[in-house]
C-alpha cells in the first residue's frame, strides 16, 4: 500500500529530525524525510528539500511542513520545480502538531487531500462533554501512559476506514477519536476511565476495535 509521505523543512537539522522522530511514533509505515539546516548552519537548502521530496514520494503524494516563513518559500519553490507539482503540497500548519496529525492520517491510508486537511486542522480543539452520562461504554486505560502520543495514534489508526463517528470523553471534555492531538489533550492517564461512544453504520465495529485495543493495553508496557 502506498502512503502519503511527509517532508519536514526546518532551519535546524536537529529540529527537523526531532519533529520527524515524534511523528514517526504515529506512523511506522509512513516515509518521513527531513531537510534541515544549510551547510551545517541554520538555514534552508533548496537542494536538500528537493532530495527530501524525492525520498518521501511513494506514489501517493507528499505533504511538506515547515517552521518559518523563509522555509516555506524554499519548500514552495521545490514543489513548483517538480515534474508533477500536484504530487506534493506545502501546508500551513503548526510544525509539530501538524506533523503528528498528518502522520497519523497517512498511516491510516488517507489520500493527499485528507492528509493536508489533517495537518491544517491539527490543533483539534476539545469540546465540552454534553452527552448523556450513560451514553457509550466506559473503558479502563490499563496501559502505563494512558492516551498519550503512541496509544492515541494507535486508537486513531484502528478506526481507519470505519464508517462511524467515535467520541472519547474524560474529565468533562470530549475528543474526536480520530484526532490524535484531541485525544492527547484529554489528559487521560493510565488507570483512568474514559467513556467511548459511536454512531453511524459501523458503530458496533468501531466500538469493537476500541475495546480490543484497550484490552491489549494499547500495545504498551512502558511509558514512551
Amino acid at each position: 500500500m502506498s502512503r502519503v509521505g511527509l517532508v519536514i523543512v526546518s532551519h535546524s537539522q536537529r529540529l527537523a529530525e526531532g519533529v520527524a522522530e515524534v511523528a514517526a511514533q504515529m506512523a511506522p509505515d509512513v516515509t518521513i524525510a527531513t531537510a534541515g539546516g544549510l551547510d551545517g548552519e541554520l538555514g534552508t537548502d533548496f537542494e536538500a528539500v528537493s532530495l527530501a521530496l524525492e525520498a518521501a514520494q511513494s506514489g501517493a503524494g507528499v505533504v511538506v511542513l515547515y517552521d518559518l516563513g523563509s522555509a516555506k518559500m524554499v519548500a514552495d519553490l521545490a514543489v513548483e520545480m517538480l515534474g508533477d507539482p500536484d504530487s506534493a503540497a506545502v501546508v500551513d500548519a503548526p510544525l509539530v502538531e501538524g506533523a503528528v496529525a498528518a502522520a497519523a492520517a497517512a498511516q491510516g491510508g488517507a489520500d493527499l487531500d485528507a492528509v493536508l486537511s489533517a495537518a491544517a486542522g491539527a490543533m483539534g480543539d476539545l469540546i465540552p462533554d454534553e452527552s448523556d452520562s450513560t451514553e457509550g461504554v466506559e473503558i479502563l486505560l490499563t496501559n502505563d501512559v494512558g492516551l498519550h502520543a503512541r496509544p492515541a495514534g494507535l486508537l486513531a489508526r484502528a478506526l481507519a476506514g470505519v464508517e462511524a463517528e467515535v467520541t472519547v470523553t474524560f474529565g468533562g471534555r470530549a475528543a474526536d477519536a480520530r484526532s490524535v492531538l484531541s485525544l492527547m489533550g484529554l489528559g487521560a492517564a493510565g488507570g483512568d476511565r474514559v467513556r467511548v461512544a459511536a454512531t453511524g453504520p459501523e458503530a458496533d465495529e468501531a466500538m469493537r476495535r476500541v475495546a480490543d485495543l484497550a484490552e491489549r493495553g494499547f500495545e504498551e508496557s512502558s511509558p514512551g
